[in-house]
């Protein structure tokens, strides 16, 4: 579970959490990952830490981004099974009993959880969601699941051949289906963020469609091709146009078509130069080999804790005064 300032809603997250995790009957660990958060969620976690033996924190040495801990999580996870969903109980953790017994009743080695009602998100959110899931699936491939995040359970096997990949910054949500595992699907209701605000800007979402055309497809080089192509065509129709004013006796200078085939030519250009150098500045940094994370502290690189028959005490639900007691 990748954390970033999510103070307001991490005792929420992990009094509902461990109840679905207990209840399982199983041997498991919880692996927050600190992504350099700014306020107090690692002190809360540290706190939760003392009741709750199968917590485990992870902190990156900088805020590295959402897919950089989803990464950090997977190479120090050693479950034979790994869910991974975010803090902010959008993705409610009480389907992760349902996606392991799918797993194992079908033998499939991935289940996604898929949003079958996005109600709750608002109008701009579906929107771009929409239109981002329509956009890889037909620029990627249509073995990309509609309307599946990053909630999603793997098994060992799918982890370690995550782990073994060589790409810098992978986009987990089209990683997974293009291995090709065999997967099955659980829908789900996406409810409303229980506490906090956002950590998806609309900055962010422009750069993970970004990542995900320019590292899956090579559609924007092809579109780079198109614009050459019109621009070419719109070259030769001005050609043909001064060749037939020239022949008609028209000697006024046409400024104004010049003008416009001038900034046409330059606009294209810049363009593919700009969709080009997207391409380069990934190659570079992937020759750079630099790490796009660093963990600075694990709390516990050991196996993990037995499970429990009889859940320990319960969080008080009176989050805002533990919050408080806490910073004071």
């Amino acid at each position: 579970m990748p954390v970033y300032n999510e103070e307001a809603v991490l005792f929420l997250t992990a009094d509902r959490l461990r109840r679905v995790m207990d209840g399982l009957g199983e041997t498991y660990e919880v692996i927050l990952v600190d992504d350099g958060s700014q306020d107090h969620s690692n002190e809360i976690i540290r706190v939760l830490q003392t009741s709750w033996p199968q917590l485990r924190l992870i902190q990156l040495q900088r805020n590295s981004g959402h897919q950089a801990a989803l990464a950090a999580g997977l190479q120090r996870a050693a479950g034979q099974y790994v869910v991974s969903i975010d803090a902010d109980l959008q993705d409610p953790p009480e389907t992760i009993p349902e996606m392991l017994a799918l797993a194992r009743t079908k033998d499939v080695h991935v289940v996604y959880g898929v949003r079958s009602d996005r109600t709750t998100d608002a109008f701009f959110k579906k929107t771009t969601a929409g239109l981002y899931y329509r956009m890889m699936r037909r620029y990627v491939g249509s073995w990309v699941p509609a309307q599946a995040g990053d909630f999603r359970l793997m098994s060992r096997d799918v982890v370690d051949a995550l782990n073994e990949l060589p790409e810098q910054k992978p986009v987990y949500r089209l990683v997974v289906p293009a291995l090709g595992f065999s997967s099955g699907e659980v829908p789900y209701v996406r409810a409303e963020r229980a506490a906090g605000s956002t950590k998806y800007p609309l900055s962010k979402m422009v750069a993970l469609a970004v990542d995900s055309l320019t590292r899956f497809s090579a559609m924007p080089l092809r579109i780079a091709t198109w614009l050459g192509a019109f621009g070419f065509v719109a070259c030769l129709a001005l050609v043909v146009y001064c060749i037939v004013g020239f022949a008609r006796g028209v000697t006024v200078p046409g400024w104004t078509s010049m003008f416009l085939a001038v900034l046409l030519i330059g606009a294209i250009q810049l363009v593919c130069i700009g969709l080009l150098g997207e391409y380069i500045a990934r190659i570079y940094a992937h020759l750079l080999n630099r790490p796009t994370f660093r963990i600075a502290y694990d709390s516990d690189a050991q196996p993990a804790a037995e499970p429990t028959t009889v859940p320990a005490q319960r969080v008080q639900p009176d989050h805002d005064k533990q919050v408080e007691t806490l910073v004071g």
